[in-house]
């Protein structure tokens, strides 16, 4: 009875606020039409031809040896990286919870290797395992004496992936080992089991619905990758190389759809697995915090081959980023290293930099401030409100995350070329600065929308109510009060969008127009003909405003941000 009579009461409170409705209503469309109707129309295009409903389509691509073969490949590489990149993650994890680092260099690298993927351009690593590794890499070539290597193809992807991926599930399973009490595992210690014993008996039970998340993430981001088999997949084809060729060398729009779906099928299994069984799995294995301290490993028998292990592999991942901007420095790289800018100069004299940056720059920045207000809207609705399209707004907007850009990118030329259901309609968005715009955005809002959900699960609800009892609307109440106490998420989501649509290819490449120019697309397309020192001139630009929009977020907050410190007069 109670809980009808707040119910009916959330209702009525709903429906005498008309901004909140309009808002909610105007979500739900942009939901709908921008992401639930391009995959919809996949599946139309892969199931109805002139003939009505049929599985011909389906037949015909299954048919197909390269498409076969790449399912075969994807799979294989997603389960490699998934399994190698949890382990690794787990072994960076461990030593920065368990073991006393005696350096704050150590813990600079550890730092530094945990934001490097977030802020890097997807490819760098590919670039970077070419030039050192390659045919004229300086490992291989001029180290090791190796002239008939290769390194594209399968291990090529596995290795760069990996090395892309960890990082990820190291964050995930840090955060997972410093819940654990340490009270369980030091009772165990004190009946005498060994380090081993208590890890393999005690922390490894706790932590197992964690690595299983880390493991079906990263295989996830594994089997959307399109960036790197791109680039070092060679004859390697991969599901993602394989849909992008499939409509831009085959012109099989329809097979392509069909491809697309198969991939989405895949990755939203795994998805829904992820989310609603593990993660929720290991929310309810390890709730809240440590009771207490943990004590920290001393033994140099254990905490020396851990952390030269942990150090090396860091370092040999810094020495590969480091890799592009000396690639863009030399002559001719992997034959002459004498010091040059003329990549540099080639950039902007001859292949239109200043545009690329220019058209990079603006699409990027218009979407950011419009996806970090999309996310705190959308995360105030779920978390304050109660309405009957919550569930529908919260999912949708999560799809997104579980969508290769790929198959993004096939929707969004199905639906769109001829506009909404062939009618015409939002087709003058087809080939515009706008449906980059829009692609961006939602790219990147699960990202902001999961941060924003969490701050607003840490705001008391009363704070906003004395507002509605002091007569504020809806709109007034989010601007005033709920967006100032959420401020950090918001730059946080700001800069997150601004760095992913700089850096994005996979949705894009198969929607940029000859009008737009874009970073990512001018590297993949110098990659592909093998003009590193372009390809790395451009790279090592895209690294530095990545880089410089990082440490403008870490001022923000600092100085505008909630958690900025306060002074008080004396």
């Amino acid at each position: 009875m109670a809980k009808s009579q707040s119910a009916s009461l959330e209702r009525k409170k709903l429906l005498a606020d008309p901004i909140l409705c309009t808002t909610i209503v105007l979500l739900v469309v942009f939901l709908t039409v921008f992401i639930l109707y391009p995959l919809a129309i996949l599946l139309v295009d892969s199931f109805v031809s002139d003939n009505g409903i049929t599985t011909d389509i389906f037949k015909r691509v299954m048919g197909l040896s390269n498409f076969r073969r790449a399912i075969t490949n994807t799979l294989k590489v997603g389960f490699l990286v998934g399994i190698i990149s949890t382990l690794i993650g787990l072994l960076f994890a461990y030593v920065e919870v368990y073991v006393k680092l005696r350096t704050r260099f150590i813990e600079g690298l550890f730092k530094l290797v945990s934001m490097l993927p977030v802020v890097s351009p997807p490819f760098v690593l590919s670039l970077s395992m070419i030039m050192l590794f390659g045919k004229a890499g300086i490992i291989t070539r001029f180290l090791l004496k190796i002239y008939d290597n290769s390194v594209y193809g399968f291990w090529g992807i596995a290795i760069v992936q990996t090395l892309t991926f960890f990082p990820v599930c190291y964050m995930m399973l840090k955060g997972l080992l410093k819940n654990i009490d340490p009270s369980l595992e030091e009772a165990a210690r004190d009946m005498g089991a060994s380090r081993l014993k208590v890890f393999m008996t005690v922390t490894f039970p706790l932590i197992l619905p964690g690595l299983g998340n880390a493991f079906l993430v990263t295989f996830i981001e594994s089997i959307a990758d399109f960036a790197n088999p791109m680039i070092i997949g060679g004859s390697y084809d991969t599901l993602a190389t394989t849909i992008y060729l499939q409509i831009t060398g085959a012109y099989d729009k329809q097979g392509a759809a069909a491809m697309a779906v198969v991939l989405l099928g895949i990755t939203l299994l795994m998805f829904m697995v992820q989310k609603y069984y593990l993660e929720a799995k290991s929310t309810a294995t390890l709730s809240g915090k440590a009771s207490r301290e943990r004590m920290l490993i001393t033994d140099k028998s254990v905490t020396v081959p851990l952390t030269i292990a942990c150090s090396a592999l860091a370092i040999f991942v810094i020495v590969m980023y480091i890799c592009v901007p000396f690639g863009a420095l030399f002559k001719t790289w992997g034959y002459d290293f004498h010091l040059t800018t003329k990549w540099f100069e080639q950039v902007f004299v001859r292949y239109k930099g200043l545009k690329t940056f220019k058209d990079s720059f603006v699409l990027s920045l218009i979407s950011a401030p419009i996806t970090a207000l999309l996310s705190m809207i959308i995360s105030y609705l779920v978390v304050k409100r109660k309405f009957k399209a919550k569930g529908f707004i919260e999912a949708v907007s999560m799809l997104a995350m579980a969508v290769p850009g790929t198959v993004l990118g096939i929707g969004y030329i199905r639906g769109f070329a001829g506009g909404i259901f062939g009618t015409g309609i939002l087709q003058s968005l087809y080939g515009t600065g706008a449906i980059l715009v829009i692609v961006f955005v939602v790219r990147s809002l699960p990202t902001g929308t999961r941060s924003g959900i969490s701050a607003l699960r840490q705001i008391d609800k009363s704070i906003e109510e004395s507002a509605y009892d002091m007569g504020a609307d809806s709109f007034r109440v989010f601007m005033t009060v709920t967006l100032p106490l959420i401020k950090d998420s918001f730059l946080s989501g700001f800069i997150t969008s601004f760095v992913r649509s700089i850096t994005a290819i996979s949705a894009i490449i198969l929607l940029v127009t000859p009008s737009y120019l874009l970073i990512t697309v001018q590297i993949n397309e110098f990659a592909e003909k093998g003009s590193y020192g372009i390809a790395c001139a451009f790279a090592t630009i895209l690294i530095m405003i990545t880089y410089g929009s990082v440490l403008i977020m870490n001022l923000l907050m600092k100085y505008f941000g909630t958690s900025k410190k306060v002074k008080f007069d004396e």
